[in-house]
């Protein structure tokens, strides 16, 4: 590591001591300088000011390994300050103090020169780095939180017990929408009225109804959904689940008029869960779909034949 020159040092000591003209608003800049304030208590400040700034810089110095990063911002901090109108309403030579500290600055600034921007480019390029290795860990997790889900679904097609099932269903669809960021709500009642839960997408809240039964899910049971969101804001929208699809006449009849339900199927779960396709564009191209043709039943099948 190399160190900071000599010269570099003095010339931000110099600043210090100018900028400002009380202690304490020069310990109040140190403060919000620092990421780590706590430097400061290393002086005794009691002291008079040069010598707490001689104290300080010094210490910091003569551990480059530590504080390299700490004193390298410092300079380029002071390095920018270019208003001194604090010291210049200083009663006694207020305008000599600014002219001193502003000498001082551009002194520290001289030997800053182009330093300051290759700072901030490494400091922007860790920054990015920073970023990548968060959003690939992020993406690990998701990955690892995802096929567990595949795994507990799985097991849920060899269940034997109906009910159980069923119940099991709507907690791991709460737990995909998690997963997706779409402010799920667990099952709920309301009025009489079984919801197996609801979430938000695009700007557009959507309660959701999850069938596991071995026939496609009839007009019917299409019809019931279809009136509870009937009886919610307009803006409100519904998702239908159903392992095992949907009856021919329950899509044709519900793809008629206004348009409140879109529909999801058993193959649908099953690329999200495999992470073939993210549910949220799954989900955006469902309501796209509908809106462009009446059509609330996009099928996997068209989503994958349209993409080739």
């Amino acid at each position: 590591m190399k160190r900071i020159s000599p010269t570099a040092l003095q010339a931000l000591k110099e600043a210090l001591v100018h900028i400002y003209w009380y202690k304490r608003d020069l310990r109040g800049f140190l403060q919000n300088a620092f990421s780590n304030p706590s430097l400061l208590n290393s002086v005794n400040w009691d002291d008079n000011k040069r010598s707490v700034v001689d104290a300080l810089v010094s210490h910091l110095a003569s551990h480059p390994e530590i504080y390299q990063n700490e004193v390298l911002d410092l300079m380029v901090e002071v390095s920018r300050i270019e208003d001194f109108s604090h010291l210049e309403r200083i009663e006694v030579d207020g305008k000599e103090k600014a002219e001193k500290a502003r000498s001082s600055v551009v002194a520290l600034k001289n030997i800053v020169g182009t330093f300051g921007q290759s700072l901030d480019e490494k400091r922007a390029g860790e920054e990015r780095k920073l970023e990548r290795q968060t959003k690939t860990e992020k993406l690990t997790l998701v990955k690892e939180q995802r096929e567990g889900l595949l795994k507990v679904y799985q097991q849920l097609v060899i269940e034997p017990d109906a009910q159980k099932r069923g119940y099991a269903m709507e907690k791991l669809m709460k737990q995909v929408f998690d997963l997706f960021d779409l402010d799920p709500r667990a099952s709920f009642r309301i009025e009489g009225e079984q919801i197996d839960g609801s979430f938000s997408f695009d700007g557009t809240d959507y309660l959701l109804e999850a069938k596991w039964q071995t026939k496609p899910v009839a007009a019917d049971k299409l019809d019931s959904f279809s009136s509870k969101i009937a009886r919610r804001l307009d803006n409100t929208l519904g998702l239908m689940l159903s392992i095992n699809g949907f009856s021919a006449d329950g899509v044709t009849a519900h793809s008629r008029g206004k348009l409140r339900v879109i529909l999801m199927d058993g193959q649908d779960l099953l690329v999200v869960l495999e992470g073939k396709m993210e549910l949220t564009e799954l989900l955006k191209k469902k309501k796209r779909h509908a809106s462009e043709t009446g059509d609330i039943y996009l099928r996997m099948n068209d989503i994958i034949y349209a993409q080739c």
